[in-house]
């Protein structure tokens, strides 16, 4: 993908998802039909649904030729990360959706064979936009981001991080999470990926830590993420994979090493 190409392809998704986001916010107050999915907890609404199919049509119209992973049903089957691949989740923090009308976002990425060339994350009801072109920075309603700060220590450092850490899991032991969490200066969680990821990217949050995520649920903020200096691994320290649920760290560069080695590798429970 050339820089042309690029940079079109941007300006377009850039108009689309404000364009979702209006969808989101004129409907979001009407009576809703909510499912679950894998478990009581994992909901969808048809305004996902909607949202998603807004933007598979758009996409399918303009761009025939690329491929769609997506949450809701209406993308592709894949088995492989060639070609241009869009992976979306139109609102990502469903529950927080639901039961707050807040703190939820929609999230594309967009690769060209496994390298992510754009990234969007729409904060729906703060109005603040997230976007990232490969080489070209990331941005916060144009504004643009700067590096992250360097030479930052866990004692400075806020964690992005759910209670299920500091529960028995299949992970880590939770008393060494304990030990974590006194270390570092704050734990915050807000129940959206998207946003603790972009919150990492502008420096609001040193890392987010999540036990479980899908493709959608990161392919924007990895884009953001690494334009700004952010790394990204699962709790081994490992690239994570794009077509497959993966335990997720997102940091400071600063404080990567530490986390890993000192807390989540010394804490793995051997399975």
């Amino acid at each position: 993908m050339d820089v042309i190409q690029r940079e079109i392809l941007f300006n377009r998704i850039r108009s689309w998802i404000l364009d979702a986001g209006n969808i989101i916010r004129e409907n979001m107050y009407d009576p809703l039909t909510i499912d679950t999915k894998s478990n009581p907890k994992d909901l969808v609404t048809e305004l996902d649904r909607q949202v998603e199919f807004f933007f598979a049509t758009k996409i399918k119209e303009h761009y025939p030729e690329h491929l769609l992973l997506s949450e809701e049903g209406y993308g592709d089957h894949l088995s492989h990360f060639d070609g241009t691949i869009w992976v979306i989740d139109p609102i990502d923090g469903t529950m927080n959706f639901v039961n707050q009308k807040q703190n939820f976002a929609i999230s594309i990425g967009v690769y060209a064979d496994g390298i992510g060339e754009i990234g969007f994350i729409y904060d729906v009801m703060r109005n603040n936009l997230y976007s990232a072109m490969r080489d070209n920075g990331a941005y916060k309603n144009n504004v643009r981001l700067q590096p992250l700060q360097e030479k930052l220590t866990l004692k400075e450092s806020v964690l992005c991080m759910s209670h299920r850490w500091f529960m028995p899991n299949r992970f880590v032991d939770e008393e060494v999470m304990h030990l974590l969490s006194k270390e570092v200066r704050g734990l915050r969680s807000y129940g959206s990926a998207a946003i603790e990821l972009a919150y990492v990217a502008e420096g609001a949050a040193e890392a987010y830590i999540s036990m479980g995520l899908e493709p959608w649920d990161v392919a924007a903020g990895r884009v953001i993420l690494s334009e700004v200096g952010g790394k990204l691994t699962d709790m081994d320290g490992k690239e994570i994979p794009m077509l497959s649920r993966s335990t997720i760290i997102a940091c400071n560069p600063s404080i990567q090493s530490k986390l890993l080695h000192e807390y989540f590798k010394k804490g793995k429970k051997v399975t």
